[in-house]
């Protein structure tokens, strides 16, 4: 995938690499930790890992014979910019919602007057 917004919504739609961006948001984590929680194996996880990685959410380290995961919160902030960008469209819609709202408690106290 050549947008990267894309790349990053594509790798945050699995519900397991949700979690392990989750896990890492705690701080750096081996293959092992990471996959603790999940019943599959660890090619599993590795596979997920691979796509979080490909994605630019995670990065790997090396200390010794480990590898540990960590996270790189930079492609989440540009999904936050986006979503961002819709924050005023929803802003009207509750305000005009509110409005209603109000209507209608005005409405239901004049019916019982």
């Amino acid at each position: 995938m050549d947008d990267p917004l894309s790349s990053t919504l594509s790798a945050l739609a699995d519900p397991t690499r949700r979690a392990i961006i989750a896990r890492l948001a705690a701080g750096e984590a081996t293959v092992n930790e990471l996959a603790a929680p999940f019943d599959m194996s660890l090619p599993a996880v590795s596979k997920h890992l691979k796509v979080l990685e490909r994605a630019g959410l995670i990065a790997r380290g090396r200390n010794a014979q480990w590898r540990p995961c960590r996270l790189q919160a930079e492609p989440l902030k540009e999904i936050a910019d986006w979503v961002g960008r819709y924050r005023p469209f929803w802003e009207a819609s509750f305000d005009r919602l509110d409005s209603y709202l109000d209507e209608l408690q005005r409405n239901d106290k004049s019916d019982q007057n």
